[in-house]
This record gives C-alpha cells, structure tokens and sequence, in this order.
C-alpha cells in the first residue's frame, strides 16, 4: 500500500503552516498598526501554549507569548467583545464568577464590572482595566496580570523547527517594581527585550505575574494600566500614557492615504460589509518611507508581499488611488538587480515577499528578500499603466521608467528562459517555493490524471498578465515619447494573444489548459485560473464567454463563490488550500474578467454570494480563504483552519466586486467616468458614491435599480469630468 500523495507533500513542504489542532470555538480578536499585530482570544488573553498563533508579533518575532487576567484566582466571566469598527481598539466586558471561600459564597457573580480595553500604537501595546462595584458592599478584589515572551519568530509560531535557538536572559525588575524586562538574545546578535509597566504599580512583582489588591467601595470604579513596549537594543521604543497614544492611534487611522468612506448603498447590511472592508485595509496598510502598503494578511503574512501588494491595489485603485503609488513606489525601490539563485533573484524582478525576524537575519529561510513569484513582475507594470490612467499623474511614470523597463527586460530575458515566447518559472533554490504562481502550494498545478506538472511550468494566467503587462508598457512608452519601444511591444502582446489561443485553449475543458509543464504538455484542470484570462483580456472573445458560463455552473460555483478547481477534478477536495477552496480576491478579479467582456450579471453573481458569506460571518469579514463546499440552507461558508483574517486582498475584493457589476472605469487622462452595462443585484436597489475624484474634479454619483431597469444620475459635479453610461 502506497502513501496518500497529500501526506507525502506535506512533508516535503518546509513552508507549509501547521494545524496541528482544531480551530478555537472562541473567537479570534486582531489588532494591527504598523510593524505590530496581535492575535487575542475574545477575552483579550493570550495563551499560545493553548493556541499556537496567539500572540503580540513585531518585525516577524513575537514579544508576547502569555497574557491572562484572573480575578480571584479565575478567569473572569465573558460578557461580550469586539475590535470596534475601525480595528483600533480591542473591547471585553467581564464579571466575575461565584467566588466561594469555606464552602461559603463569598462574592455572587455578575457583582463586579470589568471593562477591558487594549490596543497598539508604535510599538507599544497599552491595556486598561476598568473596574466596578455593583455590590451592596465593600469588595477586595485581587487581580493577576500572567505574562511571558518566547521570542519565537514567526516561522517558529507557524510550525518550523530550528536546529537551535538563541538564549532568553533571566527576567529583571528595575525601578522598584515599576518595570518588568523580558529579553532574548538571538542567535543573529540582537537583544529583543519587552517592558513591562503598570499604574499603579502591582503590590507583588514577580518574574511573569503582577499582583494587585484593592479595596471597592459600592458603585465605585477604579482604573488600572499597563504598557508593554517591544524594542530592541539598537531600537528604543518611546511609551506615551494611555489615552494620548489611543488619541494618535484613532486619527491616524482616517490619514491620507487611506480608503475613504465614499459608499453608501440602501442595504444597511451590505454597507457593514463595505465598512469592515474599508476598516480591514486600513488596519493592514503600513506607512514606509515610500507612502502607504497593504500588509498581506494577519498572523502569517503581515508583511509586504508584491503579488498581493499589487492585486490589493488594483482592487482600490478607483476609490483610494494612493495605495497603488505606494506599492509601485515600494517595488521599485526594492527590485531585484543582480541574480542570486538562493532568493531566486534576477535583475529587474519584483519582490515575492520581504521578511524581518532572526530566522531571515541567519538565512534560515529565504524571505528576508525573496523573489520567488512568476507573475509579481508582469503585475507590477499593469499596476503602473492602470494608476496613470487613474490619476494621470505623469511625474511618477517618469520616475518609475528604468524600473518599469528593468521589469520588462526582466520578462524576455529571465522569465521566458527557453525563448518559447510564453514565460515560465522554474525554482533556482531548493530552498525556495516550487510553484511560483498565486496558487503556490506545492501540489496546486497538475493533470488530469493527478501527477503533479514538472517544471518549468508556463500557467495560463501569467500569459495573460504578460500580455496585459506589454500593452501597458506600451502606452507608457508612448506618453513618454518612446514611440520604437511603444510599438515593439504592443506588436509583441498581439502575437502572445495569437500564441496563446493555440497553446492553451483545450476544446475538451471548454476553457483554457490550467499550465504547460516542462515538456509542452498542457495539464488539462479546469481552474479558477482561466478566469484571470478574461481579466487581462488575453481571452478571445468566444472563449471568454463560454469560461465565464463554466466558472459559473454547479461545477465550479459553491453558492458562495466560485472554487479554485472544478468538482471533478482528480485532486478536488473543498478543505484544500488551492484544490477546491474558495478565495475572495480570486473571485473579484475573474468578476473584474466578466465586466471586460460585458458580462456584468455575472459579475453581479459573484458579489451577491460572497456578500452573502461576509454576512454570516464573524464582523462581515471575508478571510483569506474558505472551503469549497456547496451552499447547504440555514449554513454559511465553512471555515479554512489557517486562513489569515483579515487579508488585505480579501478586504479589498469588495470594492472591485462593485465595480465590476457597475461597470465603472475612470480615464482621468480625458477626465472621464464610463459605467458599461451597469447591474445591481436584487438586494441593492440604489447605490451612492460620493466625492469620486478625478483630477481636480470629482463627482457624486447615484445609481438606481427598478426591477431590472438601471439608471444612474449625477447628483453633484464639481469641475471638468463627463460620466457617461453605455450599455
């Protein structure tokens, strides 16, 4: 008897995030600003030893492993909790439970009120602890604040095993009691040290407990207080009181650069959904000294990734432009330029994904810089051409052209290394991820039969981000009076179309082949892949319907979304990360597909069933992933157990959702707004968006539904822009 094919794979997948035990019933509360994030459970605790991802992460290692408040010895009584609606702050209303002494009820549950608060700002966590006598009398109430820090880096947390690990020093307790110093030294020479303080400070300190005791008066509140600040010994950390860093963390969440509040639709439930989206990006956009960049996803990808970096800012591109110059701005600074075959770099190549933490420092994984994506480099240029046609903001096209040329050269020179006209990628380090797509898990691109394709592998998609990517580039040329370069590449994209057509169009599937392998051989999988076909335009336009009519039957359309594979396919399995899943942003950018081809009730479809997912689950919120399995009544999505919630480019599908089944498009280069066969689904009748810039003008625009009729109207003009509707 052979070995399951999964088991084998698992093993061999160094990368692969573990699940080693069932998802918490309770829920998962997140917290993000900047460098920081923290993964709580609903009491705001921390228990990693219980649940393997909790924790307070800086810079890819975590500072805080423990933080449990009991009350009289106990943990107290869960009344409610929430991150409130901007992400900043994490809320738990507590009680105590019956508290007996001598077979005696001393204290009857539900007497006191605990409101615990906590949030980050600069690297700093601060928590208050709010507490209130509902009793008839006086109350000693005796509170234990239980902390450590393991210091593990990320990849620890996810499951990776290290030969050896650096020395966590003894704790110390400095200035009286007021300051407790955790500290690691790793193994790459810093000193990561978390500080711990209270107002007032504990009665009993000890190396990972504070003790207090008070004595509350009826009706009375008392108040405590606690920073925990994460530094190390070349990065100090300044601390500010408690109500002047959740001042500075609130505003600095509605700062420029952001996703406005610009959306307002006459379904309440579908704007929660926008809301915890808007709300959700922001958390995960981090400011640099490029502008803003959305932060992949929380825990295991809180960190720039270029694919996801520019997929998110495509998404926003129509109502939050800044991103997309914050992404390219970032990618061009970071851009591979030389080869290095450990990174799988090569020049002109844009970022896969950049790590901190003392794993990355000692090159025990590849990611402190690692270019391992086939499509990041095509997807970049695209982003470059789509934010001119947005902002016409020439002067930075001008300043991105040689790295917008060194990602061109990139692509005929290392991309397509056989010189076969379609570009493949092939790993350079056994270290680095075997495939190199958007779907990356090892056994994600195969045949039909279920044998895993060898390499170099060409996948469809990324002819079709090729494709679009010379076109783009070929604009750009020609704004920039580069009229030689203009026309060799927009001759090239029309013979990749050509190529295309004949290489990978499988007349069995009724779509396009999911890849070639090494050999030429087309691995006949009917895949959500085929869809990003359509995105990119490289689809023709007969096959681009009969796609869109396969990505929306029974075989692929859960109900909720449409899958990564169809149904019947050798290795579909709904509870796979890449084989039968369903992802948002997957499904954004094929409904972004069916709008280029006019097919915006599909498009429709698509947002109607992952609205309808956002609304049965926990805070509206879309996570990185979810099971494939069919829509059953009175059910929603199944959950993913490791998918990371919230993902920027989960968060932003609901903006691209939108409008593709409005149809809208902005060409700010002619100060113009085209809305092409604009739908509403039946739960939305109206939809209003407000201050829609372009150039110096901006508009606000209302778009009505009765029955299935459509109009749109324009209820404020300020400036030159024609909006103008086709259908």
């Amino acid at each position: 008897m052979t070995n399951p094919p999964e088991t084998l794979l698992v093993e061999d997948s160094q990368y692969y995030i573990q699940a080693t035990t069932a998802p918490a019933t309770e829920r998962t509360l997140v917290l993000k600003q900047n460098e920081t994030f923290g993964v709580f459970d609903h009491h705001g605790d921390i228990d990693a030893a219980q649940r393997t991802g909790d924790g307070v992460y800086n810079r890819g290692t975590r500072y805080l492993s423990c933080l449990k408040l009991n009350l009289f010895r106990s943990r107290a009584l869960l009344l409610s909790s929430t991150v409130r609606r901007d992400n900043v702050l994490l809320a738990a209303d507590l009680t105590n439970p019956d508290i007996f002494a001598a077979g005696r009820l001393l204290l009857p549950h539900g007497a006191l009120h605990i409101y615990r608060t906590q949030f980050l700002w600069q690297d700093v966590l601060y928590l208050r602890i709010k507490v209130r006598n509902f009793a008839l009398t006086p109350v000693e109430i005796s509170f234990t604040l239980e902390f450590r820090a393991d210091f593990a880096d990320i990849f620890e947390a996810r499951g990776q095993t290290r030969a050896r690990r650096g020395e966590l020093l003894p704790p110390r307790i400095g200035g009286g009691n007021s300051t407790i110093v955790l500290e690691y030294r790793g193994l790459d020479g810093l000193i990561r040290r978390t500080l711990i303080r209270s107002a007032p400070e504990a009665q009993v300190v000890l190396p990972s407990t504070l003790h207090f005791t008070m004595q509350l008066p009826p009706t009375e509140e008392r108040g405590l207080e606690f920073d925990f600040t994460f530094e190390t010994d070349r990065r100090r950390t300044v601390t500010l009181d408690y109500v002047r860093g959740l001042a500075l963390a609130s505003s600095a969440m509605e700062a420029s650069g952001r996703v406005p509040a610009v959306i307002g639709t006459s379904n309440e439930q579908f704007d929660r959904w926008l809301e915890r989206s808007r709300a959700d990006l922001n958390t995960l956009l981090t400011d640099g000294p490029q502008g803003v960049y959305p932060y992949a996803g929380v825990p295991w990808f809180s960190t720039p990734f270029g694919r996801d970096g520019i997929l998110t800012a495509l998404e926003c591109l129509w109502v939050a432009p800044d991103i997309a110059r914050g992404v390219l701005s970032f990618l061009a600074q970071t851009q591979a330029l030389e080869v290095a075959p450990e990174q799988d770099a090569q020049p002109g190549k844009i970022l896969h994904e950049a790590r901190d933490g003392e794993m990355a420092a000692l090159h025990e994984i590849p990611f402190g810089r690692y270019y391992g994506s086939v499509d990041a480099t095509p997807l970049y240029l695209m982003l470059a051409a789509a934010y001119y046609r947005r902002t016409a903001d020439l002067a930075l096209l001008e300043a991105l052209w040689p790295s917008l040329e060194r990602a061109a050269n990139w692509i005929d020179q290392y991309g397509d290394a056989d010189r076969d006209g379609f570009v493949e990628y092939f790993r350079q380090s056994p270290e680095g991820l075997a495939n190199q797509g958007w779907k990356d898990s090892r056994d994600a691109i195969f045949h039909a039969d279920g044998t895993l394709a060898e390499g170099p592998i060409a996948l469809c998609e990324v002819q079709g981000y090729v494709y679009q990517a010379k076109l783009s580039l070929s604009g750009i040329a020609e704004v920039l009076g580069k009229r030689e370069i203009a026309q060799r590449l927009a001759a090239q994209a029309h013979d990749l179309r050509e190529r295309f057509q004949h290489a990978f169009w499988c007349e069995l599937l009724g779509s396009y082949a999911l890849a070639l392998d090494g050999a030429k051989k087309q691995c006949q999988v009917r895949a959500s892949n085929a869809g990003h076909c359509l995105f990119t335009g490289i689809a023709a336009e007969a096959q681009a319907s009969t796609i869109a009519r396969l990505l929306t039957s029974e075989a692929f359309f859960s109900g909720w979304g449409i899958r990564t594979i169809a149904e019947k396919e050798s290795r579909y399995n709904p509870m796979s990360y890449h084989n039968g899943s369903v992802w948002p942003h997957d499904n954004a950018l094929i409904a972004a597909g069916f709008a280029r081809y006019r097919c915006t009730q599909l498009a429709a479809k698509i947002m109607g069933g992952l609205f309808e997912a956002a609304a049965s689950l926990d805070l509206n919120r879309l996570p990185e992933l979810f099971c494939g399995f069919a829509r059953r009544s009175g059910k929603g999505p199944t959950a993913y157990p490791v998918a990371c919630s919230p993902q920027a480019w989960s968060a932003g599908a609901a903006f691209l959702l939108l409008q593709s089944s409005i149809g809208l498009d902005i060409d700010a280069l002619n100060r113009k707004i085209v809305l092409t066969c604009p739908v509403l689904p039946r739960f939305l009748e109206q939809v209003k968006v407000r201050n829609l810039a372009v150039g110096s003008a901006s508009v606000d625009l209302v778009l009505f539904r009765s029955g299935d009729a459509m109009a749109v109207t324009v209820e404020r003009r300020i400036g030159s822009v024609d909006v103008v509707v086709l259908h």
